[in-house]
């Protein structure tokens, strides 16, 4: 928590060349998306350690009359720092990987709808408790983020219209009755490989009454 607000409009990378503007920006947060050598990043090595730095920086807030200008901003500073090792990687290699999509009965998510359940009745704005999660891993170090989930009239994820559920990882800023973000809790065995979200019943207009749900999805 800060004592004063910041401006979220006048944040910037503070070494940054052009092209390096937030890719998105709402009342409450502002992201920036750029490449790891870009927008003023520097990096240096230090014994078995690759560092990576960068800085952001707001503008104030000035109050200005003919005698003078005044503010009663500091200036915000925030100094970004990713340490990665720079020996003794894991060895990579491809193989499949299996995602789960369910919809929860309750917002406990302690019981899930089964296939027998679907298609699934909805009374227009009621709940809707989804779940994403990885399956058949046991690796504690994967974390699954959803990228951009959106809702299609069939199960086909390309066929229009589409509505937005999450876009960039966050609720759609559009949509009057905006998605939930669920925390998910330290109870389950690998809690990074799960995402949960409550959206609300809708329908489209002028097609079919059912509703499929798509996404990308992104591990790190």
């Amino acid at each position: 928590m800060f004592d004063h607000p910041i401006i979220l409009d006048s944040v910037c990378l503070a070494y940054a060349q052009t092209g390096c503007d937030p890719i998105r920006m709402t009342e409450a947060f502002v992201i920036f998306r750029f490449p790891v050598m870009q927008c003023g990043i520097t990096v240096q090595v230090i014994g078995d350690k690759l560092i990576y730095e960068n800085q952001l920086i707001s503008g104030t807030d000035v109050q200005t009359r003919p005698d003078g200008s005044i503010t009663r901003d500091s200036t915000f500073i925030l100094h970004a720092c990713c340490i990665y090792n720079a020996s003794g990687f894991l060895p990579v290699q491809a193989g499949p990987l299996w995602l789960g999509l369910r919809i929860a009965t309750d917002r406990i998510y302690r019981s899930y709808l089964t296939e027998r359940d679907y298609p699934v009745v909805k009374v227009l704005r009621d709940p809707i408790y989804v779940e994403v999660h990885i399956l058949q891993r046991t690796d504690p170090n994967m974390v699954l983020s959803l990228h951009y989930c959106w809702a299609t009239p069939s199960a086909n994820p390309l066929e229009q219209p589409q509505w937005p559920i999450l876009v960039d990882g966050c609720p759609f800023l559009g949509d009057n009755y905006r998605t939930q973000l669920v925390p998910i809790g330290s109870e389950l065995p690998f809690p990074t490989h799960h995402q949960r979200f409550v959206l609300s019943t809708f329908a489209f207009v002028d097609s079919a009454s059912q509703i499929a749900l798509d996404g990308e999805i992104r591990m790190a």
